[in-house]
């Protein structure tokens, strides 16, 4: 398990390798703007990347990146941020590199090196990080995807274990940082009523959704060392399932947390080659660095089992892509229906049963969906949407959480490595043995071949706009 870090005192510096690079530029650097308005950053932000740039080349790069964002309308911290940051520039395989890094760290004793670089670059940072005496009492952030399949995702703990201990690993996914997944947690554990429905014996089917209506953006040649399923449902959609299918934990730290989730993953049936749909916008291989004649999924639909007590002969479907016809992530749990049939009009054949809806993306909702009877002497209703939640205001970013987060050694909100291990282990098998990629037009919702893998459960449910609410 590597070294033990005894402290929990806040970082006092932040590395941020990669500060060149597009993450950076949309993400970080607006985030780091956004903590020092909240009063959450007043400490030194060495930018480290191999481009020959200025400090202040790196300063009008931030001001471009928060003015995309979302605007600057407070220019004391704009200043304040640009005031903190220090540019080295490196070659990550050369020694001197964190000689630099070190002297422009000055006093501060307790980095947090963040590696917003590509992940074939992460372990040789690391030991750099380790043979610079640079890891002392320090974190390492280290950006999704964490290893591209089983093996390597063990390699790569491996080498950041020789250098750091497993509570100074974060292991970030924004999508965690998103307000409504964090309140799938809460809501699951903080309500009584949903108790005794939340297993086989009340669910029917739980499906997932990640839509996007755009396509790689010109990202092509990362694409295609990645596609759909490593990208978004091994990492990002796993975890909602883990959320949904945990069992409580013994107490609320994190740790505890932790190993609920971990047992979820390690309880899900290994996919099989006929338990996935891939899919291939049409166009996809005329973007910039796709091969010609590529295979790579850019929608990939797959159903999964897990095999516990509360869940066994549960279907869950996860399905995400680009190029689809709506932009949004949303969570169904549908639930059976009544055993005895009293009213002609609830039978499943009209429709859907009752289910509970989370929407995550773009706006976050909670709803129950139940079925009303109409005015009359007549026994007949409608299904209708109980509203449990909407848009919170001054929500924070999920950057900005989990930068605040790390730098605090707070780690309820990232990954662990026995999780990012047993995630792979249930798709390591069709990462390499798998069905052709079905071609689908833009703007549809995928491969017709999709609704025949949901079809022993119904049909997906598509994510539309939220309607207006008074």
């Amino acid at each position: 398990m590597g070294k033990t870090n005894g402290s929990v005192a806040r970082s006092d510096a932040l590395v941020l390798f990669g500060v060149t690079g597009d993450l950076a530029h949309k993400m970080i650097l607006p985030a780091l703007y956004a903590m020092i308005k909240r009063g959450s950053l007043n400490v030194p932000v060495i930018g480290v990347a191999s481009s020959k740039w200025s400090l202040e080349q790196l300063r009008q790069r931030a001001v471009d990146g928060i003015h995309q964002a979302g605007g600057i309308d407070d220019q004391h911290a704009l200043d304040h941020l640009l005031s903190l940051l220090r540019y080295v520039e490196s070659d990550y395989n050369d020694r001197d590199t964190f000689t630099a890094i070190k002297k422009a760290l000055g006093s501060a004793r307790r980095p947090a090196h963040y590696l917003a670089i590509p992940p074939s670059l992460f372990a040789t940072v690391i030991q750099g990080l380790g043979a610079a005496g640079l890891a002392d009492h320090a974190r390492v952030i280290v950006e999704k995807p964490f290893g591209r399949d089983l093996a390597s995702a063990r390699e790569l703990n491996r080498i950041a274990h020789s250098v750091f201990p497993e509570d100074s690993i974060f292991r970030i996914d924004h999508f965690l940082g998103k307000e409504a997944i964090m309140n799938i947690l809460y809501f699951r554990f903080a309500n009584s009523f949903l108790e005794p429905i939340w297993n086989r014996n009340c669910v029917a089917s739980v499906q997932l959704t990640l839509a996007e209506n755009f396509g790689v953006k010109g990202r092509g040649a990362f694409y295609e060392t990645a596609g759909c399923l490593r990208d978004v449902i091994q990492n990002h959609l796993f975890q909602v399932v883990a959320l949904l299918a945990m069992e409580p934990s013994a107490y609320r730290g994190y740790g505890a947390v932790h190993s609920e989730k971990s047992k979820v993953f390690q309880a899900i049936r290994p996919l099989q080659p006929d338990d996935l749909v891939r899919g291939q916008y049409a166009g996809y291989r005329e973007e910039t660095g796709v091969a010609k004649r590529s295979d790579v999924e850019t929608f990939c639909a797959l159903r999964l089992f897990i095999d516990s007590w509360r869940w066994a002969g549960v279907s869950w479907y996860l399905r995400s892509g680009k190029r689809l016809a709506e932009t949004a992530a949303e969570v169904l749990v549908e639930l059976k229906p009544p055993p005895q049939r009293l009213f002609a009009d609830s039978a499943p054949a009209t429709g859907r049963t009752n289910y509970l809806r989370f929407r995550l993306s773009p706006s976050s909702a909670i709803a129950l969906a139940a079925r009303v009877k109409r005015a009359g002497k007549e026994f007949i209703g409608d299904q209708r949407e109980l509203y449990l939640l909407e848009e919170q205001p001054g929500e924070e970013a999920p950057y900005a959480r989990l930068l605040g987060d790390a730098m605090a050694g707070d780690g309820a909100l990232f990954t662990r490595e026995d999780a990012v291990e047993a995630a792979w282990a249930v798709v390591d098998a069709v990462l390499k043995t798998h069905h052709r990629a079905h071609p689908y037009e833009r703007g549809s919702w995928g491969p017709k071949e999709a609704e025949a893998l949901i079809a022993p459960d119904g049909c997906w449910h598509n994510p539309r706009p939220e309607p207006a609410r008074a």
